[in-house]
C-alpha cells in the first residue's frame, strides 16, 4: 500500500482546473492531461472497478460510504488498495478543492494495470489508482424531472450476477450500452434491463423503484447496492413509507402507481412513461415528489455531508 508521502502535494492552482482535475500516477493534473496506458487491462479487458461520489453546494454526500464501497469492490475483484481510506478521502477533497467546483461529480477508479509483457496472469499485474473531479453530471436535469422520463424495458438481459457480480461496481456495461441504444431507437430516454426470469434489475447508472398501493419496491437481486438507493430506504423510514426488496416483474411496470430511479447523478428522479405510455397519470407522483424534495432539502442542510475546505 502506498504511503501518503508518495502522493505529490496538490498545488493551489492548475490551468483549466474548472473543467476538471485528475489524479494520475500520484500527482494532480488538469483533466485534459490525464492519461491511461494502452496496455492497462482496465482498457484492454474492461478489468476495473470504480465509485462515484458527488458534491452539492460545496459538500460531499456520503463520502465515507462511497469510499467504503470502493474498498469492498477492490477486494471483491482481488485487487489491492494503493492508498488508505483516509488518503483516498484527502485525494478526493483535494480534487474538488482544486477545481473550485461547488457541484461536482467525483470518480475514483482502480484498474488491473498491466502484468509483465507476455503474461496472462492477473495476479502479476500492478494495480493502478486514478481519480478525477468534473462538473456535476445529471441523468435527468431538473427541468426534465418536472415532466419525468420516458423509459423502455430492454429486450437485452442484464449480465447475470453469477457471471459479473454487480455488487462490485464495474465497467462491464456492454449490455447496458446496447440496451440504451435500443431504447433510443424506440424513442425512449433511458432503459431498464430484465433478468432471465423476466424481473427488472437496473439501468445504466441507476436503481429503479416501483410504487404500488403506497409500498415502494426495488429489485433485490442483480443490481448494484446503490448509495442513493440506501438513502431512499432511509427517507422512506423517516416518512413512514413502506419499502421492500423484492422481485419487480417487467410486465407489471406499466401498471404501477409511480416509478422512479435513483443515482448519484441526479438523486431521485421520476419515470412517468413506459415507451410513450403514461404510468399512473403520466406526471411525477406525489410520493416521488415528496422523496425528491426531502432528498435535496436534507443534502443542502448538510445531511451525511463532508464540506470541502476551498482555497478561497
Amino acid at each position: 500500500m502506498a504511503s501518503a508521502l508518495s502522493v505529490h502535494a496538490p498545488p493551489r492552482h492548475l490551468t483549466d482546473s474548472a473543467a476538471g482535475v485528475a489524479f494520475v500516477g500520484g500527482a494532480f493534473c488538469p483533466i485534459s492531461e490525464a492519461r491511461l496506458s494502452l496496455l492497462d487491462w482496465g482498457f484492454l479487458r474492461n478489468d476495473a472497478t470504480h465509485d462515484v461520489v458527488t458534491t452539492w453546494h460545496g459538500t460531499f454526500f456520503r463520502l465515507d460510504d462511497h469510499i467504503a464501497r470502493f474498498e469492498r469492490s477492490v477486494a471483491g475483484l482481488r485487487m489491492t488498495m494503493l492508498y488508505r481510506a483516509e488518503e483516498v478521502r484527502e485525494i478526493l477533497l483535494s480534487l474538488v478543492r482544486l477545481t473550485g467546483l461547488r457541484d461536482a461529480y467525483v470518480q475514483m477508479i482502480m484498474t488491473r494495470g498491466r502484468p509483465p509483457i507476455g503474461s496472462r496472469d492477473p495476479r502479476q499485474a500492478e494495480n493502478q489508482f486514478f481519480a478525477h473531479a468534473i462538473p456535476y453530471v445529471w441523468i435527468a436535469p431538473p427541468e426534465k424531472q418536472e415532466q419525468g422520463l420516458n423509459i423502455a424495458i430492454s429486450r437485452i438481459q442484464r449480465i447475470p450476477e453469477e457471471s459479473v457480480n454487480p455488487v462490485y461496481k464495474n465497467f462491464s456495461w456492454m449490455d447496458l450500452q446496447q440496451a440504451l441504444l435500443e431504447a433510443y431507437d424506440r424513442g425512449a430516454e433511458t432503459v431498464v434491463l430484465p433478468d432471465r426470469d423476466g424481473n427488472l434489475t437496473e439501468g445504466p447508472g441507476f436503481n429503479i423503484f416501483a410504487v404500488k398501493g403506497g409500498t415502494v419496491t426495488t429489485p433485490a437481486r442483480g443490481v448494484l447496492e446503490g448509495i442513493t438507493r440506501k438513502t431512499v430506504f432511509e427517507l422512506c423510514a423517516e416518512t413512514n413509507v413502506r419499502w421492500a426488496l423484492g422481485a419487480v416483474p417487467a410486465a407489471a411496470l406499466g401498471g404501477m402507481d409511480e416509478v422512479f430511479i435513483s443515482s448519484s447523478a441526479g438523486g431521485i428522479m421520476p419515470i412517468t412513461r413506459l415507451e410513450g405510455r403514461p404510468i399512473g397519470d403520466g406526471l411525477p407522483g406525489p410520493l416521488t415528489r415528496r422523496l425528491t424534495k426531502l432528498y435535496w432539502q436534507k443534502r443542502e442542510a448538510g445531511w451525511h455531508g463532508t464540506p470541502v475546505d476551498y482555497f478561497d
